[in-house]
């Protein structure tokens, strides 16, 4: 049996430079970090043969001393933590010790730096089995230069798998480009075999700024871009997204930075493909550079070997804040027009957080940020493509859309949302339109003796329109309507049967059988739910609050009804300049698309005519309502349990158009040969 025997210092390094040196960008990034760790404004990279000959990297930074340049060649020696607290927060891109060493195991490393305080510089390098560091002195300005040579040369396996010199200087060439969009401040020069290659001055203005984003991205993504910036607490996400005219055919064009660290998270790229999921196509891809800004006791970054993943530890609140930081830019350059609005990928109906009450979570590394999110949806993301949604058609049986299809816990805003649902087919715009217009002329126009019951027959029959003619005429031939409903006496409206047409329930009731309509219930649902004459409607705060842009005719406007708005539990904040802060909503329009609901109530109040409680809570129900919706039996039941509920409350629910009783007499003389 063999003994147990400590490695030797080299071929403990070369097992950690497996993980840490993949290939020459992989010195490059670790290189180019401890620069900018250090304050470097100036960064010279030069490369030889892609880097499998020579990679040296020098900058301006602050240096280092003579008297730490052998440590700095050790295994976990680093200046940029000092305790487990400090681990627990780490805003350095640096800090594990283990870059210098792993790279000097496996190449022939010089070391050399001087510091503002000393007269001569000094340069370090490593030999031997145990690599003894050695120290001599030389010129060099204030600073620090690295210079790589023969990289794998001790290793041939790994040098094997290199690439060719050109493939290995696009990784080196793509590496820079992330970090010149995260570090505006430093100017970088890239030579490759003694010719300037590339060359990012430092940018400190807007317009530099905008400039050396052009560089990176390309003229096209800079004539698209859309600024965005949104700040929530210690949440800040600020960059720039492109339209969907500057879509790509690769997702070459995705830089997304988390505290200055170059990253490549599952759980941002999903809120940022659900975000462009309505306005590209699958063969798409998004272009966008994102910085988010987070309370470093909030991220746990040591998890991935090369720091290109972290763990939030309330993940749910940052995928939402993109999502919703993403789509309102989108909106608002009128990109999105029919896009159904979700409040958040992980949406649940109950309990609503409270944004101002979110505390803190335990920095307990990985496994707070397992307990912030279930495992169904940590499963989600896990399962879900590098972006974009490259999934099969809608009736493949595989890939992220039958996962998310499927996966009730991570459909948007959904509860119990099956996938019959989400297939359904939506209204043309033309018809909601012209379908919502008519209900609030007749809301307009309403007797105020019949005020309490205003007649909405336009939904009606639209919704009968919908079912084939051939079917009509086919029913209509067996089974008749009673000409009244059921007697005003009934409390409960009786025990479902069946569904008819996927949008009408048959019932059995102590009247007879009765045919109820499921788009008339939903809506009388919603009427009750939004009904402030007999209760005060509960504030439910959004995560994220809402700003939208309208004129100033339509903030006086606002605030005309803001006292209205406010009985409905619509908390509004008027900002300097155009500007409208949506705060709080009640719970029936959370799951709604909160712009597209205001740009019409706004398009009706500028008609001019005043609406009462009354006619505001029956027009924000149809609205809400899904009028097209298809029913299993149980989602049925469901509803007629909600608005036997609401009915209780004191909504008269003796509606002709909500309920018929079905004759069968003349089936039953047909049957009896009559």
């Amino acid at each position: 049996m063999s003994e147990i025997k400590i490695l030797p210092a080299r071929l403990a390094n070369q097992i950690a430079a497996g993980e840490v040196v993949e290939r020459p960008a992989s010195v490059v990034k670790e290189l180019v970090e401890n620069s900018i760790d250090a304050g470097a404004t100036r960064i010279d990279i030069d490369i030889e043969k892609g880097g499998s000959k020579l990679i040296r990297i020098r900058d301006n930074g602050k240096g280092i001393i003579k008297d730490e340049l052998q440590l700095a060649l050790s295994r976990h020696a680093t200046s940029k933590i000092t305790s487990l607290d400090d681990l627990e927060a780490i805003m350095s891109l640096g800090f594990r010790g283990e870059a210098l060493a792993s790279i000097s195991s496996v190449s022939r490393l010089t070391l050399t730096s001087r510091t503002a305080t000393q007269e001569q510089a000094w340069s370090a390098y490593s030999e031997g089995r145990d690599m003894q560091v050695k120290l001599q002195p030389t010129a060099h300005p204030i600073g620090t230069s690295v210079e790589v040579l023969d990289l794998f040369f001790n290793t041939p396996a790994r040098r094997k798998f290199l690439r060719t010199e050109k493939t290995e200087f696009t990784h080196i060439e793509e590496l820079l480009k992330r970090i010149a969009l995260s570090c505006f401040q430093v100017t970088i020069n890239l030579r490759h075999n003694g010719k300037l290659v590339k060359q990012y001055r430092a940018a400190k203005t807007d317009r530099q700024i905008e400039q050396r984003v052009q560089s990176v991205c390309g003229k096209n993504f800079a004539d698209n871009m859309l600024r965005v910036e949104l700040q929530h607490q210690d949440l800040k996400l600020y960059g720039w997204i492109t339209t969907p005219l500057a879509a790509r055919s690769q997702g070459d064009l995705q830089y997304c930075y988390v505290n200055g660290r170059m990253m490549r998270d599952k759980l941002i790229n999903h809120a940022i493909r659900q975000s462009y999921e309505h306005t590209l196509r699958p063969d798409q891809y998004a272009a966008y550079v994102l910085f988010i800004e987070i309370d470093a006791y909030q991220v746990d970054v040591n998890v991935h070997p090369a720091k290109h993943e972290v763990r939030f530890h309330q993940g749910r609140v940052v995928h939402d804040f993109i999502y919703q930081a993403l789509v309102d830019a989108l909106a608002q350059s009128q990109q999105l027009v029919s896009q159904e609005r979700r409040e958040s990928a992980y949406a649940t109906p109950h309990p609503v957080v409270d944004s101002d009450e979110i505390q803190p979570a335990s920095t307990s590394g990985a496994s707070a940020t397992e307990a912030s999110l279930s495992q169904n949806e940590a499963q989600a993301i896990q399962q879900s493509p590098a972006y974009p949604n490259k999934a099969p058609q809608p009736n493949s049986g595989s890939g992220w859309g039958a996962d998310s299809a499927s996966n009730s816990s991570y459909n948007a805003g959904s509860s119990g949302q099956s996938a019959t649902k989400r297939s359904a087919p939506r209204p043309e715009k033309s018809q909601v339109t012209e379908r919502e217009a008519g209900v609030y002329q007749q809301l307009m126009t309403v007797d105020k003796a019949d005020s309490s019951q205003p007649d909405l027959a336009t939904q009606s029959v639209s919704h009968s329109a919908r079912i084939a003619p051939s079917k009509v005429a086919s029913e209509s031939n067996t089974v008749g309507t009673a000409s009244l409903a059921l007697p005003k006496s009934v409390t409960q409206l009786g025990k479902a049967l069946t569904v008819v047409n996927e949008r009408y329930l048959l019932i059995n009731t102590n009247a007879g059988c009765a045919l109820l309509s499921l788009a008339r219930a939903e809506t009388l649902k919603l009427r009750g739910q939004l009904s402030v004459e007999q209760r005060q409607l509960v504030k439910q705060p959004l995560l994220i609050p809402l700003a939208l842009k309208v004129s100033s005719d339509d903030i006086e406007q606002l605030k005309q009804i803001q006292p209205m708005l406010q009985r409905f539990a619509i908390q509004l904040m008027f900002k300097a300049g155009s500007k409208v802060m949506i705060m709080a909503v009640p719970q029936p329009l959370r799951q709604h698309n909160l712009q597209q609901l205001f740009s019409q109530l706004l398009t009706q109040l500028s008609r001019g005519q005043a609406m009462s409680f009354e006619q505001l809570s029956l027009w924000l129900a149809s609205q809400v309502a899904e009028q097209n919706k298809v029913y299993t039996l149980s989602e049925a039941v469901q509803l007629l349990s909600d608005l036997e509920g609401v009915s209780l409350q004191g909504l008269d629910l003796q509606d002709t158009q909500l309920i018929q009783l079905v004759d069968f007499s003349t089936p039953i003389k047909a049957l009896l040969h009559e």
